[in-house]
């Protein structure tokens, strides 16, 4: 009996000895390399959807205290830093509760002027370009629907990315000019007019040390049409054709 229960405990020891060794190197590799991130709302329209699981990059921006879980590494700015390009796709911590990841495009650098006038993007001073593309229909959220724009904007050399819009004149359409301090950005969501972003108070200028990393690849995608159980549903609820997309 004895020879048993020795045999069960070294079995439990070397399990829970294989687990710890398994997570560690699960969190470092969240913590240094990459970190999966889920798209909860539309804010990002056309470019994420909800639905959409895609990688950020850790190494990307260089690292803080936010780059690793519950903060426990003492950094007080950033190591390895790395000055984020205009036009990326970036995951943050929320300035004033870091508890909440936001993800938004990076519109304003340090010093930098950004203001939006019926709907156009100025960025010091200088318009955006603004190409339309597209007129739909999308689902409002409080119920119905509503027309909507999709337009190709670019910022100076920076490749066109799509936005949309369902008007030019939404409470964010007309904004004062704002000044970007140092160690700051200003980012904005790609669905224009529903997006709570460096627009509004309730985000403002995020700070250097608030960056997270850059997305880059969706690895799964579905439509929310089927739940984890109804796997016959499976062909119509996943969206294959968005698995491997690079983020843009």
């Amino acid at each position: 009996m004895s020879i048993e229960i020795k045999k069960e405990s070294n079995s439990f020891k070397e399990l829970l000895k294989t687990l710890l060794i398994a997570g560690s190197i699960a969190i470092f590799f969240r913590s240094i390399f990459f970190e999966p991130f889920n798209i909860p709302s539309g804010s990002m329209i056309p470019t994420l959807l909800v639905g959409d699981y895609l990688f950020v990059s850790k190494y990307s921006y260089g690292y803080s205290k936010y780059s690793f879980p519950f903060g426990v590494v003492p950094i007080s700015d950033r190591i390895l830093d790395k000055t984020p390009k205009r036009g990326d796709v970036i995951v943050f911590r929320k300035p004033g509760d870091e508890s909440v990841d936001y993800i938004k495009r990076l519109v304003g650098l340090p010093n930098d002027t950004i203001q939006v006038k019926k709907g156009v993007l100025f960025i010091n001073s200088k318009k955006a370009k603004r190409i339309k593309t597209n007129i739909g229909m999308m689902k409002n959220i409080f119920g119905g629907e509503k027309v909507f724009t999709q337009y190709k904007e670019s910022f100076g050399d920076k490749i066109f990315h799509q936005i949309i819009e369902s008007s030019d004149n939404d409470p964010f359409d007309d904004t004062i000019e704002f000044k970007v301090p140092a160690n700051h950005f200003f980012f904005m969501g790609d669905n224009r007019d529903n997006s709570r972003d460096s627009r509004t108070p309730e985000v403002g200028f995020v700070p250097k040390k608030n960056l997270i990393g850059k997305a880059k690849i969706i690895f799964f995608s579905h439509n929310g049409s089927a739940s984890i159980f109804e796997f016959w549903k499976w062909h119509n609820s996943i969206r294959f054709s968005r698995i491997g997309k690079a983020i843009e």
